[in-house]
């Protein structure tokens, strides 16, 4: 059975700035996929980073977005009912609020979580980088 992804909110960005951060094991993972999934939750804080000012594209943050929805290499993950009951089994490792719904998706949905945050692999979740 091939592999199935979910990209970390970073991941998903280094991916589609080429950026060298992205290692060669994710990018070989990447080729090997089954499944690429991209979260919604990616998507809000991409917004809330783009409008507090902390990170920027080379277009509208609203043709950025839609570029993204509509990219047909991966498939878009919606939060549902479940994933949110997913937080309740989670430990308090991490703080952030997208990447423990992030671990919560990928959990649920059995997934493995592209992530290069050092905090992500301590958690339940299978994860790679």
């Amino acid at each position: 059975m091939k592999p199935r992804f979910l990209l970390d909110t970073h991941a998903l960005l280094w991916l589609l700035g080429d950026d060298p951060r992205l290692s060669k094991v994710v990018r070989q993972a990447l080729r090997d996929a089954s499944t690429l999934v991209v979260s919604v939750v990616s998507l809000w804080e991409i917004a809330l980073k783009h409008q507090a000012g902390r990170i920027e594209f080379g277009v509208d943050l609203k043709e950025f977005l839609d570029l993204v929805v509509r990219e047909p290499t991966w498939t878009l993950l919606p939060v549902s009912a479940a994933h949110i009951a997913g937080l309740c089994d989670l430990p308090r490792l991490h703080k952030d609020p997208f990447d423990r719904l992030l671990v919560a998706q990928a959990r649920i949905e059995d997934l493995t979580l592209l992530t290069a945050d050092p905090i992500i692999p301590k958690c339940p979740v299978r994860t790679a980088w």
